[in-house]
């Protein structure tokens, strides 16, 4: 079975799934569960921390008994450099975003709130970052690149990446249209130019943490409520409506723009894997990618 799995990579998807998507089940209900904790910051931040141990435990059990190799998607060379480089584009591409609308009148401040209100929407940003980077990058997508390639392994990834999206409050296929342009391609594209988790990471927490702690924007959809008391109004496709900035035209042309930048520095490391038909010879990389 290891020998089948090892000439073709596709077949080991099902069993990875079958791996990941409880834990990602589990995560995505996490908010609910947290509901009657509003009021008890550990316990928001201890189940973000289980979910994470819990998601890195089942992923790194999969990689070791499954593909029986060292899990390098979390490998700790570059790993804080990536995980920081990673926060601070989340943060300044969303900062970028709330000031586009901002500037045309659609983002109004109306006043502020404590520091306390951070710490929630700060430990369900990195739960949901890692557990969702895990399944979506870390599994789908690394494991159809090493068959079909990165260009189709992408499109895949972010397709699926829209598409979970729509069980969400607020959701409209639109928005679900959006996340997959711009988040889809994005962080595939962020771990296609590291061959890690980390930066993708750091760039899906930061994104969610600005986004509904910091400016107090619904995030995927969900109310939140952050440090800043905001309005945003204006029209849907403009502004994202009520699934959030993330949905609105602005985030689609800065996040995709920033999606192609990190593909264009992955090509020129070569870090891009061909399908296997055009394969003359199986590539290095592949054996490390999938």
């Amino acid at each position: 079975m290891t020998s089948l799995f090892a000439r073709l990579p596709l077949l080991r998807l099902p069993v990875a799934l079958a791996f990941l998507i409880p834990v990602f089940v589990l995560e995505t209900q996490t908010p609910r569960w947290m509901r009657p904790f509003v009021g008890r910051p550990a316990d928001i931040v201890l189940g973000a921390l289980v979910a994470c141990l819990l998601g890195w435990a089942v992923y790194r059990l999969y990689v070791r008994l499954i593909e029986r190799r060292p899990g390098v998607e979390f490998g700790r060379q570059g790993a804080v450099r990536e995980f920081g480089s990673g926060l601070v584009l989340g943060a300044a591409l969303f900062s970028a975003v709330i000031g586009v609308l901002g500037a045309f009148g659609f983002y109004r401040v109306t006043g502020w709130r404590g520091p306390q209100v951070l710490i929630a929407p700060l430990a369900i940003s990195v739960g949901a970052a890692v557990i969702e980077e895990l399944l979506f990058r870390g599994v789908i997508f690394r494991i159809v690149e090493a068959t079909l390639g990165t260009w189709i392994a992408l499109a895949i990834s972010a397709l699926l990446f829209g598409a979970a999206h729509l069980g969400n409050e607020n959701a409209s296929w639109l928005a679900a249209a959006a996340i997959a342009l711009e988040a889809g391609v994005m962080l595939g594209a962020a771990y296609v130019l590291t061959r890690r988790l980390w930066l993708p990471i750091g760039i899906h927490a930061a994104w969610n943490f600005t986004q509904g702690g910091i400016f107090s924007v619904a995030v995927s959809g969900g109310k939140t409520t952050g440090l800043l008391d905001a309005t945003l109004t204006g029209p849907e496709w403009l502004t994202g409506g009520a699934f959030g900035a993330e949905a609105s035209l602005v985030a689609m042309v800065l996040c995709t723009a920033l999606g192609v930048w990190l593909l264009v520095l992955a090509a020129r490391r070569g870090r891009f894997i061909v399908p296997f038909w055009a394969r003359r010879s199986v590539p290095a990389q592949t054996a490390t990618a999938g």
